[in-house]
């Protein structure tokens, strides 16, 4: 039996093993509906263990139909030879993160004894439709026309290359843009899962707020997310320590 969804408060199940923050209310109708929740994985992120991923697969299946795994294999090295990896090199460690990634999303949905309702897709597998191509074109130019958007998407590309940094350290222009690429090759999941998966509806999550959150989902102009695609905070329930109400207010003003 699916799990019936609060009018506000963190989602969860009676086990309690996560709880879901939809970003906004038309984030929560959407999860309501439990048509589709998207998983996206980054190699090297080593919050998604094979049993973080069994455990996500099952809590969700008592809310969505459906649940599709996407893993970045994209621009990695890219990545690796802004901070000095020789090319041949960088190539090496980025396709060494990548199988990791593959093997650890893979038994991870083995384990959860539901592999028949998970589907796992590498991005690369979508970059020659027209649907992909249509949303990355926006993406990237959002940075050019968009400054507030562009302002998100510099935040959230310096958040992710602070793991590769020192303390303190700011990324260089080159390494500025690397993150910028990278984060734009993802991004069609977070504006419109339905049209690249034919989905009715769609739910991305991630455990954390993300800088672009309230651009794409909290706002009418400008670069935004489809009427029939949401966002939501999914995290272990234990880390909850503030107010469900407060901590949707702090999401929405991340």
């Amino acid at each position: 039996m699916r799990q019936t969804v609060p009018d506000d408060g963190p989602i969860t199940t009676p086990m309690g093993l996560y709880e879901a923050l939809p970003y906004s209310r038309r984030c929560r109708e959407i999860w309501q509906r439990g048509e589709h929740l998207l998983i996206g994985v980054s190699p090297g992120n080593s919050y998604f263990s094979h049993r973080r991923i069994a455990e996500l697969v099952g809590w969700g299946l008592e809310f969505f139909e459906r649940i599709d795994i996407v893993y970045a294999d994209l621009l990695i090295a890219t990545q690796f030879e802004a901070f000095g990896y020789a090319p041949e090199h960088a190539q090496r460690r980025a396709a060494k993160e990548v199988r990791a990634t593959a093997r650890r999303i893979e038994r991870g949905v083995a384990e959860s004894g539901h592999r028949n309702s998970v589907r796992v897709h590498a991005l690369s597998e979508f970059t020659a439709t027209d649907a992909y191509r249509r949303l990355h074109r926006q993406a990237v130019d959002g940075l050019r026309a968009d400054p507030v958007y562009r302002t998100a998407a510099e935040s959230m590309a310096r958040g992710f290359l602070a793991a590769r940094l020192g303390e303190g350290l700011a990324p260089t222009e080159l390494q500025l843009a690397a993150g910028l690429r990278y984060i734009t090759a993802e991004l069609p999941f977070f504006l419109d899962t339905p049209a690249l998966l034919g989905v009715p509806s769609s739910v991305s999550c991630y455990h954390l707020q993300l800088p672009l959150t309230p651009v794409l989902f909290g706002r009418d102009e400008g670069v935004r997310a489809a009427a029939r695609q949401a966002y939501a905070v999914v995290r272990p329930a234990e880390v909850s320590s503030v107010p469900a109400a407060a901590a949707v207010v702090a999401a929405r003003t991340a």
